[in-house]
């Protein structure tokens, strides 16, 4: 009998890519990571007092255990949305006691797993993407089961893909809005019919929505989105570019019977683990009233990066850059044999780190991601040499 279970029964091994970093690491060359998307390590300007004086709330001493997070914490969220625009109109407010606080939101979908699924049931789940989902699905048991997302002058959802996923096991369908890495957020008549399909089906919606801030114009929110039991998910990862400080929440809407069926159940599997701390919980109000400065870098970031992408690559054929909407990632397209060909060339001969397409689950090779909030300068001399690359490998792509 094995000691470990199935649901753990990942490829352990190194990728090519892998081997390729840790031997140019150990030799001490010098890497330019324009994959880097850790805001902490990117060279933004903290409002470090005020950030660590937050957590030094001399209330944090007493142990106040809620289920749905501190109160106080949860009506900062709803301050959040506030003024809002939601897929059902303007959010003038969002009830607090449908709020759940959440260490992230990987905890988040965690719960929301066990929510809604028996061990083997189905979760839909959008192709690209980010490629943590099916480790997510695994710990739960549950299948990810993909659609595809199509792109034709931006992107958009293939509800034929989406359909003929359906199955009697199908139980959620999960949305990213925005996207990450395609940046591509789901429009109002996408929403009316993924509603459509979901309450025919007694499914839910999950919308994961921590790059909503990134838009390039106001986006609405899932937390407003029509007649499906919906879950929306965003949390300070991202909005205040704070992941080392775990704190997500989870909104929930949709039929007033179903939202209370299913807030009374994740108050249950929240409080099996009360996991959010104290001291961050008390912070949130804080840290979202500091958002604006650090969001704003974030985006005067994005837009030097993308300026420059364009400016260097412009005329490179044959590098096409997809239209993207929001978030801090860029998407090459790039005729090529193999994405892991081209990944580790790129390494080994110009000291370029960038993700290959098959990273996020792209349905077929061409393609380079690169992330936006790379510090100004080693982006830029990033893309020059990929420029060079291309300019003196034609065969390349």
């Amino acid at each position: 009998m094995p000691m470990f279970a199935s649901r753990t029964n990942w490829r352990m091994e190194s990728n090519r890519l892998t081997r390729a970093l840790e031997e140019l690491r150990r030799s001490g060359s010098e890497v330019l990571d324009l994959t880097a998307s850790n805001p902490t390590t990117c060279g933004f300007a903290y409002p470090e007092r005020e950030i660590l004086g937050a957590l030094a709330d001399p209330r944090a001493m007493v142990y106040r255990p809620e289920s749905k997070g501190l109160l106080e914490a949860r009506r900062a969220v709803t301050g959040y949305y506030a003024g809002r625009a939601g897929f059902s109109g303007l959010l003038e407010t969002v009830d607090p006691e449908r709020i759940l606080l959440t260490s992230g939101t990987s905890e988040a979908y965690s719960h929301l797993f066990r929510l809604l699924c028996e061990p083997g049931d189905e979760v839909l789940a959008p192709e690209p993407s980010y490629p943590l989902f099916e480790f997510l699905a695994d710990l739960a048991d549950v299948r990810l089961v993909p659609y595809s997302l199509l792109y034709d002058h931006g992107w958009q959802i293939d509800f034929s893909s989406l359909r003929a996923a359906l199955t009697p096991h199908s139980r959620a369908v999960l949305v990213v809005h925005p996207n990450n890495p395609t940046g591509s957020l789901v429009k109002p008549r996408e929403v009316a019919e993924l509603g459509e399909i979901c309450a025919a089906r007694d499914m839910a919606i999950v919308a994961d929505e921590v790059f909503l801030d990134y838009a390039n114009s106001d986006a609405p929110s899932f937390v407003s989105s029509g007649d499906a039991l919906t879950f929306t998910l965003s949390g300070i990862s991202k909005i205040s570019l704070l992941p080392q400080m775990k704190l997500a929440w989870t909104v929930v809407s949709g039929p007033d019977g179903a939202v209370k069926a299913a807030v009374d159940r994740l108050e249950i599997i929240a409080d099996t683990y009360l996991s959010p701390s104290t001291p961050v919980q008390l912070a949130l109000p804080e840290f979202l009233q500091r958002r604006h400065s650090l969001q704003s870098q974030v985006r005067n970031r994005i837009h030097a990066n993308l300026s420059a992408l364009d400016d260097i690559l412009s005329g490179t054929k044959p590098v096409t850059r997809l239209e993207r909407e929001s978030g801090w990632y860029a998407i090459l397209k790039v005729p090529t044999a193999t994405d892991d060909d081209l990944v580790v060339a790129l390494l080994e001969h110009y000291s370029v780190l960038v993700h290959p397409g098959h990273f996020f689950n792209f349905a077929r090779e061409g393609f380079l991601v690169l992330s936006l909030i790379t510090p100004e300068a080693e982006f830029r001399e990033g893309v020059r040499r990929l420029h060079d690359f291309f300019d003196r490998h034609p065969a390349e792509g």
